[in-house]
């Protein structure tokens, strides 16, 4: 049976003696506007052999530092505070500056140090002489006298000005961890990140962010887990890297590779890079002093970490024959542990062999 409501109804073929409705603009002119902003499609598909075909006629991504950083490529370099990673940021900056075309720019987005405080970085105080850096490394600021919206899009559209503007190839944020603190917003990671990767994408730019991780016991290794903040943000890295104190002694540190994609895995938990941090004249920077298992460089726990340790592993046996957190709880375990141990048990295992704990 027909709908009353549609059985006079005819087909229409335009728009043109439809009425504008009050208080808008015609629909006719509605419809164009819809037309013209959308996108013909959000997706470009081709066949895997033509991606091979196609793809086998460009260069393979240049390696830009111990293949741990790579053209074309969002890497993540995180650390503890005073661990020393914009020394070893600027020295890779550096690096990659005279190791490209002159023309070319390596743009670093210092949102930690002043002026002042990276100039006494690479100046020798006795002498007053001062470290030369390759003409095309360049050191971003924030203008001080510009007022600047508090948005993570904002940010990201004025570097890729600047990256424009100055023919900035390679870009150095640090760190993401100052931009991601200026939002309330639970969603912020993923939006950073969802915005690197497009600038990334539209300028075939080569970006290395720094960023923190929480305070963490120096016995304890460095995973992907380590970094400070959401999850999101290491989800959508190319690669990943983190420095860690080393017991070896004062100025001592380790470099670990925590995730690639265009490589093997080279510098993991079995084979970190050490490094000794030194000022010679007027460079601060990491000397490489060799390799060793990240277990060499890591304290050993003490009694407390000890009992914690024994502790977690007594949770996870109750958790794992059936004990909810109150009934564990009532045992007279920290309702805090119990949570973390159950949330921990969630996780996927590591392959490296570690505790979860």
């Amino acid at each position: 049976m027909s709908n009353p409501a549609t059985a006079d109804a005819q087909p229409r073929d335009d728009i043109s003696d439809i009425e504008p409705v009050a208080g808008n603009a015609r629909l006719e002119d509605d419809v164009i506007i819809a037309e013209e902003e959308r996108p013909a499609s959000y997706f470009i598909w081709r066949m895997a052999n033509e991606v091979i075909d196609e793809e086998k006629q460009r260069p393979n991504p240049r390696n830009l530092w111990n293949e741990m950083w790579f053209e074309n490529e969002i890497c993540c370099l995180f650390a503890d505070s005073n661990v020393g990673k914009s020394i070893l940021a600027v020295q890779i900056g550096a690096e990659v500056a005279a190791s490209i075309p002159a023309e070319e720019k390596v743009l670093y987005f210092d949102f930690e140090l002043t002026s002042k405080q990276f100039q006494r970085r690479y100046t020798n105080e006795e002498t007053g002489s001062s470290h030369r850096f390759p003409r095309n490394f360049v050191r971003v600021e924030f203008d001080p006298n510009v007022e600047f919206y508090d948005n993570v899009i904002a940010i990201i559209a004025e570097i890729e000005n600047v990256a424009k503007n100055t023919n900035g190839r390679y870009l150095i944020i640090d760190n993401i961890s100052w931009i991601t603190a200026k939002s309330e917003s639970g969603d912020v990671a993923a939006t950073l990140m969802q915005e690197l990767v497009k600038l990334k994408k539209r300028g075939n730019y080569s970006i290395l962010v720094l960023a923190h991780t929480p305070k963490r016991n120096m016995n304890t290794p460095l995973t992907q887990n380590s970094l400070g903040g959401s999850k999101k943000l290491g989800n959508f890295m190319d690669a990943m890297m983190a420095i860690g104190h080393s017991k070896r002694g004062k100025g001592e540190r380790y470099v670990i590779q925590l995730k690639v994609r265009s490589t093997e895995q080279q510098y993991g938990p079995d084979n970190v890079m050490n490094f000794r941090i030194e000022k010679d004249d007027n460079f601060l920077h990491f000397v490489h002093t060799g390799f060793s298992a990240e277990v060499d460089n890591l304290e050993e726990p003490d009694e407390i970490d000890l009992e914690k340790e024994e502790s977690r592993n007594q949770i996870a046996a109750l958790r794992a024959q059936g004990k909810s957190v109150r009934e564990i709880v009532a045992m007279g375990y920290k309702q805090w542990d119990v949570q973390q141990v159950s949330k921990r048990l969630k996780q996927p295992s590591k392959s490296n062999g570690t505790s979860n704990f």
